[in-house]
């Protein structure tokens, strides 16, 4: 009776944990090997499965132990997730063939403290992910959810489904699901820690998970409580890494700094272009040295991660079970980059300003300088005005007091590098009950809530209206306006001449973030409708499902001001919406002969889903959506399964796509084709630069853009239409006799998505401007509607004065892929003691098409990289694979595995590669990336029936990453002159992990 009562009191605290924190399951079982494996058996009956709970298979809604689903499911068992020590479940991921990289912890500048998956590069926002075939709060307004908060502790398995799933889980399932299934019925104690190093000493990551369990009343229930602490430390560019030491330009592979800040600084002069300050003469000089922002980027970010699950069951009768289950965590993650400073920043330089060399001012007097704005042409003040001028004793109002309008670039190393910390919180509770209503009818309902908050606060970075405020300076130690403690500011000189008291006076912290929120009620039956000639029942499934998504994005107003932080990249615009979806669906699993010559089975199934949006806006227009699907699975002997699918997805716009509000923000573009002499000569081009505007006098003094980035005009519109998408799977499943344990699959997929929502292309709208420069025209609207800096002529520039390229979202892109995924899995014992184990995991592209806007390129991006490739910039080669080799010794196991990138090249049609003008494609050594394999070994000893140690060493040939410039791809993505999400550029490491279980 004691012990009894200890069970019950323990799972009641567990139970009541689960109730605190948050989001439900139902069961689900696969096989589990240490392999990836593909769902393509039936599963067998678990020996921990509850009573009256049936196993669901991810991808059909209905619960059948003996269901074979037409649409192909790729697993990555516990075993295989415990091999690679992978700490966060977005690495997991994107080293699954298949899946293209995408933000996660190898991105730093553009990673805004989340992970993210992308489903066959087709966009982390057309995918879903699940846990325990639920849906999880997203992280923010585009629908994504963030991969950081995913448990670990007791993750049994990852299902990954592509090629649709809108009809099972929702209209939005383009690409497919990920769905994290954590184990079922855990009892006992399971503690895991682990440390990695990088084999030059840095990068360290500490891990610690805890998970306690237990059933209780004869196993009618079971509640279970795990905890996860996870802390990584960054790992820098440069050093011995010494490809990423120098930031090298991608097209013509000089590594003379690709940002046009400098130290010390440069100012725009009027009629001959950007000039740096010569700190040994104070005169202005074409070229003094342009900033090497590399050596303050990271390769791996910083992240601490606390978090907590639990899950809780019991079985009141055969026809009620109640459960419930929770997350919370709480993770912070930092991004590192380049210091902060004035960026092209439109600044008044006073003549006498203290610090200001006296060559440097005349330069500035006399060619920015208009005595007077109103009366037509300029009147510039004469060499002894400007002389006059430098007198200190002079201030704003006096006669003679004069002020050179100029644009400033100068970068704050004497601060330090700019970070960004996010601090996200995020809990997600799910409660319900389910349960056997007769015999072949079952019944699940749940509710559920969640919210997540991201929280960034931006440290190191300049205030530019303080930068005015300093540079307006009485003396060397008095501002004119002595406000907000203000220092006199000396930005003229070297490195060092910015003081710490003037450093701390200029930095100003701020703050901004996001907020979201999903509330969802569920509810679906299943029931067995009799026999139409095999020996399974029909199966069909019928529900209802309500989602509510709010977000929200906030700032401080120094975060909401363009242009005031310098560098942030734009203001942050507050941001409210949400919108309700109502659902009903139903899908039906038809068995329709066995056991047969030549039909071994046939099967047949369908499903339905019917999706009402309304949208929280005045004016806005709500919309429904139908998504349906078809498949077949026939057997025709027993070795032998083809199976075919066929689905139509809908995906509706998310809350940011809805209610953004317009914003200058930035995009990517290295070759500008008004930079350098090129307009000089041609006098179409001149016009059409003019037209957009440039400063007639700087034509011909245009500078490319700093650091390959330019200002993009992002519009937004809540009269955006949903995407509609057709998918199709084709395959075969061969488990011969004659080779007992071998099992191969290969399925063919093809996506093809419609009324995209998506900007224009960079590349699309420079060719439709500047594609022909004899026929360019200065008024046409593809020519006008680019707008540039009115100082320098720069597509890049203050936020508040230089618009940049139109980013225009509508419903006109068209994205296209197709592809061949073959899983093939072995094992056999070669001798008493020792075991064999062999998994193959690939990939083929076939096509993966994206065409930006109707009047865009139709671009191939399969094995491509470049600024246009894809929605999100990233690289997805043509061919990968995962093979894995286990060699078993008693207790022992020693495991390789190899993973293979076929190679890359440069997009033929990348708009930094067009001639346009002067400029030309990528350094010739950068326009390819050779095939690449990466080997990790792992040794896993049982030392005791209680204790396991595991040891791994990741890419083991310390094989080196790629050098393609800084500049060649977009920015999140292509870093340290690689691009690191893809290509392993942290190196060799280790790790050791330590596991105790009773």
């Amino acid at each position: 009776m004691m012990k009894l009562t200890r069970q019950r009191l323990l799972a009641s605290t567990l139970f009541m944990g689960s109730a605190l924190v948050g989001s439900s399951a139902l069961a689900q079982t696969a096989p589990q090997t240490p392999e990836t494996v593909t769902q393509t058996q039936d599963p067998a009956q678990p020996d921990d499965q509850s009573p009256g709970s049936d196993i669901v298979v991810t991808g059909t809604l209905i619960r059948n132990p003996n269901l074979v689903s037409a649409t192909p499911v790729t697993s990555i068992g516990s075993d295989e997730i415990a091999l690679r020590q992978s700490n966060v479940a977005e690495q997991l991921l994107r080293e699954t063939p298949g899946v293209a990289s995408s933000i996660g912890s190898s991105t730093n500048n553009g990673n805004g403290g989340a992970s993210f998956v992308d489903l066959r590069g087709l966009g982390q926002n057309r995918n879903i992910v699940l846990l325990n075939s639920a849906r999880i709060v997203p992280a923010n307004l585009n629908g994504a959810v963030d991969l950081n908060n995913i448990p670990l502790a007791l993750l049994d398995r990852v299902d990954i489904l592509t090629g649709g799933a809108s009809t099972t889980y929702g209209a939005d399932a383009v690409s497919g699901v990920v769905n994290f299934i954590t184990k079922r019925d855990f009892s006992g104690i399971d503690l895991n820690v682990s440390e990695q190093i990088t084999d030059r000493g840095d990068g360290n990551v500490f891990r610690a998970d805890l998970a306690v369990g237990a059933n209780f009343d004869d196993g009618r229930g079971n509640a279970v409580l795990a905890l996860g602490y996870q802390q990584a430390d960054p790992v820098f560019f440069g050093g011995s890494r010494e490809r990423s030491n120098l930031t090298i330009d991608s097209f013509d592979g000089s590594g003379s700094g690709a940002s046009q800040t400098a130290v010390p600084s440069r100012f725009s002069v009027s009629g001959v272009g950007n000039r740096n300050i010569d700190p040994a003469t104070g005169q202005l000089v074409p070229v003094f040295a342009l900033f090497n922002f590399n050596p303050y980027n990271i390769f791996q970010t910083p992240f601490e991660r606390f978090n907590m699950y639990s899950a809780a069951r019991y079985q009141v009768s055969d026809a009620v079970e109640v459960y419930s289950e929770g997350l919370y965590s709480q993770n912070t993650v930092q991004t590192i980059i380049a210091p902060s400073g004035t960026f092209s920043t439109p600044l008044l330089v006073p003549i006498n300003n203290p610090f200001l060399p006296a060559a440097a001012g005349q330069t500035l007097c006399q060619n920015n300088i208009d005595l007077d704005p109103t009366a037509a042409g300029i009147l510039r003040p004469t060499a002894a005005q400007c002389i006059a001028a430098r007198n200190t004793a002079l201030a704003p109002g006096d006669a003679g007091y004069l002020e050179a309008p100029t644009n400033v670039s100068r970068r704050l190393v004497e601060a330090g590098g700019r970070i960004s910390s996010y601090r996200t919180e995020l809990f997600n509770f799910k409660a319900g009950f389910r349960g056997d209503v007769a015999q072949g009818i079952s019944y699940d309902v749940y509710g559920a809530y969640g919210r997540s908050t991201n929280t960034q606060t931006i440290l190191n970075y300049v205030y530019t209206d303080r930068v005015q405020q300093g540079l307006r300076a009485a003396n060397t130690t008095t501002c004119r306006d002595t406000s907000n403690g203000c220092v006199p500011v000396n930005i003229f000189g070297a490195a060092g001449s910015i003081t710490p008291d003037q450093v701390n006076y200029l930095l100003v912290p701020a703050t901004s973030g996001n907020r979201s929120s999903l509330a969802q009620v569920h509810g679906v039956l299943n029931a067995e409708l009799g026999h139409l000639g095999a020996s399974q029942p029909v199966s069909v499934a019928v529900g209802s499902e309500y989602r509510k998504y709010t977000a929200e994005v906030f700032a401080d107003l120094l975060a909401q001001d363009p242009g005031a932080l310098g560098g942030a990249g734009g203001a942050t615009v507050p941001v409210t919406g949400g919108y309700d979806v109502i659902e009903g669906f139903g899908e039906i699993v038809a068995p329709l002969i066995a056991d047969q010559p030549f039909f071994q089975s046939l099967t047949a199934e369908a499903g339905v889903r019917y999706s009402k949006y309304k949208i929280d806006a005045a004016g806005s227009p709500s919309f429904d959506a139908w998504t349906y699907k078809g498949g077949l699975t026939w057997e025709p002997v027993r070795s032998l399964k083809l199976r075919g699918n066929y689905q139509r997805a809908v995906r509706a716009p998310n809350i940011g796509e809805l209610f953004t509000p317009n914003a200058v923000g930035l995009v990517n573009l290295r070759n500008d084709p008004c930079q350098g002499a090129a307009p000089v000569t041609n006098a179409n081009l001149r016009a059409v630069c003019i037209a957009q505007g440039a400063p007639a006098g700087q034509i011909g003094a245009i500078d490319p853009p700093s650091a390959g980035q330019i200002n993009g005009n992002f519009i937004y519109s809540t009269n955006n239409r949903p995407e509609k998408a057709d998918t199709y799977t084709f395959g075969a499943v061969f488990a011969p006799d004659f080779i007992r344990n071998l099992t191969i699959s290969a399925d063919y997929y093809n996506i093809k998505i419609r009324d995209a929502l998506s900007t224009p292309a960079v590349g699309d709208l420079i060719a439709a401007c500047f594609g022909n420069l004899t026929a360019a025209s200065a008024t046409s609207t593809a020519c006008t509607s680019i707008r540039r800096d009115p100082a320098t002529g720069g597509l890049d520039g203050d936020p508040s004065t230089t618009p940049g390229v139109p980013q225009t979202l509508t419903n006109s892109g068209r994205l296209q892929t197709d592809g061949i995924d073959v899983v093939a899995n072995y094992r056999t014992d070669l001798t008493a003691d020792v075991r064999l184990g062999l998994s193959f995991n690939a990939n083929y592209v076939l096509n993966s098409k994206f065409r930006a806007t109707s009047g865009g390129l139709n671009r191939e991006c399969a094995g491509y990289y470049s600024i246009n490739c894809s929605l999100t910039g990233s690289i997805l080669p043509e061919f990968t694979f995962n093979q894995r080799t286990t060699l078993s010794f008693g207790d022992i196991d020693l495991s390789l595995l190899w993973r293979h990138l076929s190679s890359t090249k440069q997009e033929p049609f990348d708009a930094d590669s067009s001639n346009f003008g002067a400029n030309g494609p990528a350094f010739a050594a950068f326009r390819k990336i050779d095939a690449f394999n990466y080997f990790d070994m792992t040794i896993r000893a049982n030392v005791t029936d209680n204790f396991e140690l595991t040891l791994t060493g990741t890419n083991i040939t310390d094989k080196k990453p790629p050098t393609v410039g800084s500049n060649i791809g977009v920015t999140t993505f292509n870093s340290g002159n690689t691009f690191p999400a893809t290509y392993d550029a942290i190196g060799r490491r280790y790790a050791v992990g330590a596991r105790v279980r009773f």
